[in-house]
């Protein structure tokens, strides 16, 4: 069944946003818990066991396979013209990288000193957008993929670069929540590409733990930046000795 992953991930996060454990799938299927952890990770469920675990949060299949369904068909990157758009406006920039994170609009007013008008108009426009859904009372109902990425060299990623690469790295990283690591040597084309492969995995790591974190309250977390990079390069300043001949 080609869905079945992307079932058993919704079924995980609904379980979650229930407040349900593999315990509680354990008692109510009379096995055992580690039993369970091997049906999801065989992703190895019958129709029946499905039904039960979703009437126990008061669900029908059907009812996860829509929102399955809707998980699929959020954005995972936006036009170059969005782009665009939104870097040229900086507190709607800021407004759509708060959203993004989890920002609700009480935080939003809460933390940033925004006219309420101002925000609310910021939030009407990613609503057009269709970043979010602007709902009554001003919630607002995330429409972005939690693998949501901006467009390499895009207006927002370059804006990045000119304008907060400087004042990122105007740090010594030697506080608890700081750490700087350079390393240097010499690599092959293939453990190049390895070693690519190995930030795109840890960037991974990073939204996995962020979306984690989402449940908590906002006092408990605090705006976390990491830069992987990596490049052929070598120090300018070296090149003064370089053998040319």
């Amino acid at each position: 069944m080609p869905q079945i992953t992307p079932l058993i991930a919704t079924l995980k996060k609904q379980l979650k946003a229930h407040g349900k454990t593999y315990a509680d799938v354990a008692a109510l299927l009379q096995l055992s818990e580690a039993s369970v952890k091997r049906l999801f990770a065989e992703q190895n469920f019958t129709l029946h066991r499905l039904e039960c675990i979703c009437h126990m949060m008061g669900l029908e299949i059907s009812d996860l396979v829509q929102n399955m369904t809707s998980e699929q068909q959020k954005i995972v990157q936006l036009s170059l013209e969005q782009e665009a758009e939104i870097a040229a406006d900086l507190l709607l920039l800021m407004i759509t990288v708060c959203v993004i994170n989890g920002y609700s609009y009480e935080e939003l007013l809460e933390q940033y000193d925004i006219p309420a008008h101002d925000c609310i108009q910021k939030l009407a426009l990613l609503d057009r957008l269709k970043i979010i859904d602007l709902l009554p009372g001003n919630r607002i109902k995330l429409l972005v993929s939690p693998n949501f990425s901006w467009h390499a060299n895009g207006a927002i990623q370059q804006f990045f670069q000119e304008k907060v690469e400087q004042d990122f790295f105007n740090s010594r990283f030697d506080k608890e929540h700081e750490q700087l690591i350079v390393v240097n040597g010499l690599l092959s084309k293939a453990s190049n590409a390895e070693y690519q492969k190995k930030i795109r995995t840890l960037a991974n790591e990073f939204n996995h733990l962020a979306q984690k974190d989402k449940s908590l309250p906002m006092e408990k977390k605090h705006g976390a930046s990491a830069v992987l990079a990596i490049r052929q390069w070598q120090f300018g300043l070296f090149e003064a000795f370089k053998n040319n001949t």
